[in-house]
């Protein structure tokens, strides 16, 4: 698989450098677009709706969907849209997280390929390939979505075999939800920066 080798040999030449930046949290948030003339407030998904769209794409019972959605409703609200995609990921200490997927908003007539990379330092190690559904919130304008999202401390958790944390900017809130992360969802810290073209340089 031509992404997972690519993935691995930017891993590799790029771990070391990941530490310092993630260490520095004095670099700038990329900018993105100005607001488009789109300003209306678009709909929102229904929790049933979202549990229909978690089971499906996990392959999961709606029961399970249910229960990892349960929080992120409590917290969150309603979702504007979502991401679905997948990922990869290594560590050592030091992290990188390389994804992909379409976003879906409510009432949209198309969707939108979104990329996403990003380092992180923890406590885990290992590898592993995920898939990723992605609830979103506040965005109304899809150029927003292209900057960088630091993670919420303290919102990680573990709930059904998923794994749920929350990412932050400019009023947009992100909760991905991951298949198989285990422990790794809690054990990390860092950002993701969401981009519509591949960057394998994910600083």
């Amino acid at each position: 698989m031509r992404f997972a080798l690519v993935f691995a040999s930017a891993f590799a030449g790029l771990a070391a450098l990941g530490l310092t930046a993630c260490a520095s949290n004095s670099a700038p948030a990329p900018e993105y677009g100005q607001p488009s003339a789109y300003q209306e407030p678009i709909d929102t998904y229904s929790r049933d709706e979202m549990v229909e769209a978690t089971a499906d794409f996990f392959g999961v019972t709606a029961e399970a969907a249910a229960s990892a959605l349960e929080r992120v409703f409590a917290d969150l609200g309603r979702p504007v849209g979502y991401i679905a995609g997948e990922e990869l990921s290594a560590a050592a200490g030091v992290g990188l997280r390389y994804g992909e997927g379409y976003l879906t908003l409510k009432g949209a007539s198309e969707q939108h390929k979104v990329y996403w990379q990003g380092p992180s330092v923890g406590f885990d190690a290992g590898g592993n390939a995920s898939r990723v559904f992605t609830l979103v919130y506040r965005l109304n304008d899809v150029d927003r979505l292209y900057q960088r999202f630091p993670g919420v401390e303290g919102t990680a958790y573990l709930v059904a075999g998923m794994g749920v944390n929350y990412q932050r900017a400019d009023d947009i809130t992100l909760a991905p939800i991951r298949s198989g992360v285990g422990l790794r969802a809690g054990a990390n810290m860092g950002y993701l920066s969401y981009s519509r073209q591949r960057n394998w340089v994910p600083f």
